[in-house]
């Protein structure tokens, strides 16, 4: 090696190599800042499951609340005549068990009386406009 130009072409080719190092380096930084960013994802979403977990297994360890029955003595006959029914019942035909008059005004009345037992869990309806007790 005798003279500047094999020199200067060892140190261009050093530079070049140390340019592909910092290329190479820097590709692998940002990847490494994706894969950081995404285990953190995956330890979050983690978390959110075991703290779901945790939630449904305490919930399933408390009892289910007991549903509550309007005070209203309507309410008392129309689940009195349930009890005692056979087959489900519609709006209409509770009517008739109470000896109320069969009129659209009694007719809807007891119909929304009904939904509210079903909202409740008291009652359910099978089908639109058909109402049985519900079976514990």
């Amino acid at each position: 090696m005798s003279g500047p130009e094999p020199v200067r072409s060892l140190l261009d080719k050093i530079a070049a190599r140390e340019q592909a190092l910092e290329d190479e380096a820097e590709q692998v930084r940002a990847r490494l800042d994706e894969l950081t960013s995404r285990l953190r994802e995956l330890e979050q979403e983690a978390e959110h499951l075991r703290i779901t977990s945790k939630t449904v297994l305490a919930l399933a360890d408390e009892p289910d609340p007991q549903p509550t029955v309007p005070q209203h003595p309507a309410y008392q006959q129309i689940l009195a005549t349930f009890a005692e029914a056979r087959n489900p019942l519609r709006a209409r035909d509770l009517c008739q068990a109470l000896d109320l008059g069969i009129i659209p005004k009694n007719i809807e009345s007891t119909r929304h009386k009904l939904k509210r037992l079903v909202s409740r869990g008291i009652l359910t309806e099978p089908e639109p406009g058909l109402f049985t007790l519900l079976r514990a």
